[in-house]
């Protein structure tokens, strides 16, 4: 975003705070960045909130810019949660700006720093891609539990009791995903994707981790980069690699075809949701769904014992 674009945002914003937030028929009103911290509010937050989430499916945080009316939504709400971390890298300082109003919080920016790691283009950051496993997941959910009762304390026994019941899902996911994990043959321990967002899956599940681009989708991929993953393919004979929904599959083709060249043959093994959920009102739609998806459809290409239809039954295949 330029200068004068952020200062326009700046000064829109302010327009709006003068009247102050606005409440979504009687419901606390709650802007997201991100769909999966908007699952997280609809979860902790019932009936008593209404949710906005800025980025739907397919769309990439790490290059998102807000637009004038998501400047006005983060504005108008009684309650703005991002991620931090960098992942709104573009966003940032609105961000910043915004939080003085004291509504505003980046869900992820405490969460136990050894618990986090290194992120691979900025030496001072940490790897923002902390929903890929539960157990991380967990210090968020916790963190919007604790914003959504500041800012309604009066329903904060309500928020606890519902954050309750959504880390135990979170438990039951988690260990699903393990026991699928597994199952996979540790030879073929493999993940090849299209960008570094799977560095935490890797570490929690002992899978080697390959992303074409690094951590962020701003790093571009180099013919290096293609031709030395390429080698891997060949050499160790890797046979699936993963397309992301975020993502452009043109990097990942480039290695099937790379590898195709040399008489190896490697194939889609699916598509993963790496930056954003599945569409909204379906069961990928929602955090439990797209982990419970990817957690599936990895261990099952990679060899993995699976349920056909994933933890609840409700995967399409």
């Amino acid at each position: 975003m330029t200068k004068r674009n952020l200062l326009t945002g700046f000064a829109a914003a302010s327009l709006v705070l003068a009247s102050g937030p606005v409440a979504a028929r009687g419901k606390l009103s709650v802007v997201a960045t991100t769909g999966m911290i908007a699952d997280a509010a609809r979860q902790v937050g019932g009936d008593l909130v209404e949710v906005k989430a800025l980025m739907g499916p397919g769309v990439d945080p790490h290059s998102y810019r807000q637009t004038r009316t998501d400047i006005v939504a983060m504005a108008r709400a009684e309650v703005v949660l991002w991620h931090g971390l960098y992942l709104e890298a573009q966003m940032q300082d609105f961000l910043q700006e915004l939080s003085e109003r004291g509504t505003v919080t980046a869900v992820a920016e405490n969460i136990p720093r050894e618990l986090l790691l290194a992120h691979d283009d900025y030496a001072d950051k940490f790897d923002p891609h902390v929903w890929m496993v539960p157990d991380l997941w967990v210090h968020v959910v916790e963190n919007v539990r604790a914003a959504l009762a500041v800012a309604q304390p009066e329903n904060a026994g309500v928020f606890a009791a519902n954050a309750a019941a959504h880390l135990d899902e979170l438990n039951a996911l988690a260990s699903y995903a393990a026991k699928i994990m597994a199952t996979v043959p540790a030879e073929r321990r493999v993940l090849v994707t299209a960008h570094d967002a799977f560095n935490y899956f890797g570490e929690a599940y002992d899978f080697e981790v390959m992303g074409i681009q690094g951590i962020s989708t701003e790093s571009e991929a180099g013919l290096r980069r293609i031709a030395d993953l390429v080698d891997v393919l060949v050499s160790r004979e890797i046979n699936a690699v993963f397309v992301e929904s975020s993502v452009s599959d043109r990097n990942v083709r480039a290695l099937i075809e790379g590898a195709a060249a040399r008489g190896h043959k490697v194939e889609i093994g699916g598509e993963l949701f790496s930056d954003a959920m599945g569409e909204p009102g379906t069961y990928v739609g929602t955090y439990i769904g797209m982990i419970d998806h990817n957690a599936t459809v990895i261990a099952r290409a990679l060899g993995g014992d699976t349920p056909e239809a994933g933890m609840k039954g409700l995967l399409n295949g």
